[in-house]
C-alpha cells in the first residue's frame, strides 16, 4: 500500500489517467483507508475544477500589483 507521502506525489499522474493498472489500485486502496488522504484528493479535484472556469482575460496591471503587494505584506507578518 502506498504511504501518505507517495499518495501526493502521484496524484497529478492520477488525476490524469497516467497511472498504470497497479499504481491505480495501490493509490484506490490507500484513498479507501485514509481520510486525511480522501480529504486531499477531493481538495485537488475541486481546485482543478475551479481553476478550470477561471476567465482567460489577464489580470488588469492595477490589481496585479494591488495583489501582489497585499501578498508582501502578508509574508513580513
Amino acid at each position: 500500500m502506498l504511504t501518505c507521502q507517495e499518495l501526493t506525489e502521484l496524484v497529478t499522474d492520477y488525476l490524469e489517467g497516467r497511472l498504470s493498472l497497479w499504481d491505480r489500485m495501490r493509490f484506490g486502496m490507500h484513498v479507501g483507508m485514509c481520510r486525511h488522504c480522501r480529504a486531499f484528493l477531493r481538495d485537488r479535484r475541486l481546485t482543478i475544477e475551479t481553476l478550470g472556469r477561471m476567465p482567460e482575460d489577464p489580470i488588469p496591471p492595477d490589481v496585479r500589483d494591488a495583489l501582489l503587494e497585499r501578498f508582501r505584506d502578508w509574508k513580513r507578518e
